[in-house]
């Protein structure tokens, strides 16, 4: 598709620790790319499996707005400013770090791994209020876009000190689908979550990426039976 850049999912950096296997889609801890750095706004897209009992230790943020999705297990999360919950697929976790804030998230089910996405926005805004918030996603309608994400906190879905809009769609083969962007100056970061779609002359794959400039709408193409994510931030 013209005024867009293929992001192959094989070509991300990858981590493996043991009990975190981790993949990068933009540049992040031992991962580096000085020409891979961010989508506009959208500085990380981590593909996260943690084995079953181990997590991420208490570790501060600032002034970035973190999304997490859970795709399957359990996420435990505890940070302080009084926040403790467990979230798991269907649920939308969003923190506004602001001006700082510390958190652990770690996997208490010891029977399967959890399998996550964290995304990393850059604000509009900086040394907000630490927020917190969650939301657990009504049953998402087959091959029909869902708004996870928005700037507005009255809108469909949770909110973040950013001109971005996220959403997520699980739909059937051979669906010819159309996205029309919320901000004509924005992009859109087409992530495959599973499944195999077009757009223009580009084939993606499961976790194959697509980021998309410079256009007002474009039509998504469902091969087979996927799952799919958009990020549409200003560039």
């Amino acid at each position: 598709m013209k005024n867009s850049i293929f992001f192959p999912a094989l070509e991300r950096g990858h981590a493996n620790h043991g009990w975190l296997i981790a993949y990068h889609s933009f540049s992040f801890a031992s991962y580096y790319n000085p020409n891979n750095m961010n989508f506009g706004a959208l500085r990380v897209l981590n593909d996260d499996e943690v084995v079953a009992g181990m997590g991420f230790g208490t570790h501060p943020h600032d002034n970035m707005e973190i999304i997490t999705i859970p795709l399957e297990g359990d996420l435990r999360h505890k940070d302080n400013i009084g926040n403790e919950a467990t979230i798991n697929e269907g649920f939308i976790q969003v923190m506004s770090a602001g001006t700082g804030i510390q958190h652990s998230e770690y996997h208490p089910n010891a029977n399967k791994a959890l399998k996550l996405l964290q995304i990393w926005i850059m604000p509009n805004i900086r040394n907000v209020k630490p927020r917190y918030g969650e939301i657990k996603l009504p049953e998402i309608t087959t091959n029909e876009w869902q708004q996870i994400v928005s700037p507005n906190a009255e809108d469909e879905g949770t909110w973040i000190h950013q001109n971005a809009w996220l959403h997520i769609g699980n739909f059937d083969s051979d669906i010819l689908t159309n996205y029309e962007l919320k901000d004509k100056q924005n992009g859109v970061y087409v992530f495959v979550i599973e499944g195999n779609i077009s757009i223009g002359d580009d084939i993606l794959n499961k976790r194959d990426a697509l980021g998309i400039m410079n256009t007002e709408n474009f039509e998504i193409k469902i091969n087979e039976k996927s799952k799919v994510l958009l990020i549409e931030v200003p560039m």
